[in-house]
């Protein structure tokens, strides 16, 4: 089992730790809900070292990315950030990603930890005009410091104004004394706050520097568990949930990162493009429970009737909602907004209804 720069002191801390991905994983530290909530409230901070970084480089590294990734590269700027995915050649997705252009032949792809190795392989086996390609992903930490006081915390570190990285924007900084930081605005979970990228070696210097910075803020490590309910409550597709190879980008609701534009040929484009002319036969929707359950995954999705109209891909009890919530693929006649739906728990249809996402504003 793998481990991360911070595995030794999330033991420390009394984590429970879990394998995920080929890594040992904190799922969670003082519980759930408190974890989800200190990030919408404060300031917290994931260990997420497990994700996988890959470079493309040279003067052939923007035409591997353009032909790889279902977005329009070309409309990337120096320090500008793309979320998109691989579109794979049967019309699913290979993965869902981000893309970071460091400049016009240096690209940095950001991609599931448990899908590094299928990635690596689909990067280059399509590498047929042999650009630069690097996978660093043993080599990078990373930490997700995710709420409402991140910034206050991560600027007591840098000289560099952090209000000046927009959102979906990075920098290269010096932070807390380490140079060459890559601190990125993205985020998982809808609450604001940076990514940073740095060399396993200096994990240590760099966790305790930020938690000392946050001490004023109430800032607390954060484990996956409350990742994965931030993200829900913000409608976020996770991997092997929402997605996967057999769920196309139209279905899942990403048309807006399916650009169809001129000189964007990347990967089953064509076929992506008939299925946004002709419509799909299913859609991705949010739905939230209006009686008492909680949907998980593979649960069914019925009709009034109980015909099975579709399939549960992710559901919680929302900690910031105090409701139970999930999204899931139902047929296109039965997806319009507004209209209930029933989820079958142990035998019994309970009602719901479709509700545009985020679930959280």
């Amino acid at each position: 089992m793998n481990r991360t720069a911070f595995t030794g002191i999330h033991e420390s801390l009394g984590a429970k730790m879990v394998p995920f991905a080929g890594y040992l994983m904190p799922v969670q530290f003082e519980g759930i809900n408190a974890e989800h909530i200190t990030v919408r409230e404060k300031v917290g901070v994931f260990d997420v070292s497990h994700m996988g970084e890959f470079w493309f480089k040279g003067p052939k590294a923007f035409e591997l990315a353009q032909k790889l990734t279902s977005n329009d590269v070309a409309l990337l700027g120096d320090g500008k950030i793309q979320y998109t995915c691989f579109p794979n050649d049967k019309g699913g997705i290979v993965d869902d990603l981000l893309i970071y252009r460091v400049d016009a032949m240096t690209y940095l792809l950001v991609v599931n930890a448990s899908n590094i190795q299928k990635d690596w392989e689909w990067v280059v086996g399509n590498n047929t005009m042999g650009a630069g390609i690097y996978n660093a992903s043993d080599e990078i930490a990373q930490l997700a410091v995710q709420g409402p006081m991140a910034t206050a915390t991560l600027q007591k570190l840098t000289d560099t104004d952090l209000g000046g990285i927009p959102y979906y924007t990075f920098k290269k900084v010096t932070l807390a004394g380490v140079k060459d930081v890559i601190l990125s605005n993205t985020g998982y979970t809808g609450a604001g706050g940076f990514e940073l990228y740095f060399a396993n070696a200096d994990g240590e210097k760099i966790w305790k520097a930020v938690f000392e910075a946050g001490a004023a803020y109430g800032i607390k490590p954060i484990g996956l568990a409350a990742r994965d309910t931030l993200r829900l409550e913000m409608g976020f597709c996770l991997y092997g949930n929402d997605i996967d190879e057999t769920t196309s980008p139209i279905e899942a609701g990403l048309g807006w990162i399916t650009k169809f534009t001129d000189g964007n040929d990347f990967i089953n484009r064509a076929a992506l493009q008939q299925q946004k002319e002709d419509g799909v036969q299913r859609r991705l929707r949010g739905f939230v429970m209006i009686d008492k359950g909680i949907p998980r995954q593979h649960y069914e999705i019925c009709d009034a009737d109980g015909q099975v109209i579709g399939e549960v891909t992710s559901g919680t009890m929302a900690p910031s909602l105090k409701k139970a919530i999930g999204m899931g693929y139902v047929k296109t006649e039965n997806a319009k907004f507004g209209s209930d739906i029933f989820i079958k728990i142990r035998n019994r249809l309970l009602k719901a209804e479709i509700v545009k996402i985020p679930f959280y504003k």
